[in-house]
């Protein structure tokens, strides 16, 4: 008779352990379904990043990485860019160390190094750009935005470089044919 309550306090403390692990911060924080989730719960509107997320990963420290299928921009006030790799460090209300986004302002582009919002939320959301804050209301992310992948940077540059190009190479079949 020893033996079986021996037996039956070893399964309630395997099933106690389970429990404790199951419900854990850091398995809760692995177990949620997207990336948008993963922002939603933690008090972060679901359109800081855009459409297109086909893998995610996220670690019980808050450390995520989102995988875009390609770099894109994505139009709210300002312009936002995203490379194909966007990561940094998940709490509640905020995102920190982040990496692979970047904010236009006129004409310029600056790396998006951390975002926030108050708690309780105040409706607005504060992008740590490096120098200042910038101030959006919160509802311009509420969902994930189209991407758009002809909009990126690089892209622009190889596109200009094509046009100017064009006047110069059109009609030839070869351009080094000239330098003969």
């Amino acid at each position: 008779m020893g033996s079986h309550y021996r037996v039956s306090a070893i399964w309630v403390v395997i099933l106690a352990m389970w429990a404790i692990e199951t419900t854990s911060f850091g398995t809760w924080a692995l177990s949620v379904s997207s990336i948008y989730d993963a922002l939603k719960s933690h008090g972060l509107p679901m359109g800081l990043l855009p459409e297109g997320v086909n893998h995610f990963k996220l670690s019980d420290d808050g450390k995520f990485e989102a995988y875009l299928e390609q770099p894109c921009n994505a139009k709210f006030e300002s312009e936002f860019h995203y490379d194909r790799n966007v990561s940094g460090e998940l709490g509640v209300g905020y995102i920190r160390n982040l990496t692979g986004v970047s904010a236009q302002d006129l004409f310029l582009w600056f790396p998006v190094k951390g975002v926030r919002v108050d708690i309780p939320n105040s409706g607005i959301i504060y992008f740590d750009v490096g120098v200042v804050y910038k101030q959006f209301s919160a509802s311009l992310f509420e969902k994930p935005r189209i991407c758009d992948t002809s909009a990126h940077p690089n892209g622009l540059i190889k596109k200009l470089k094509r046009i100017l190009q064009y006047p110069f190479t059109h009609g030839k079949k070869d351009a080094r044919d000239d330098v003969m």
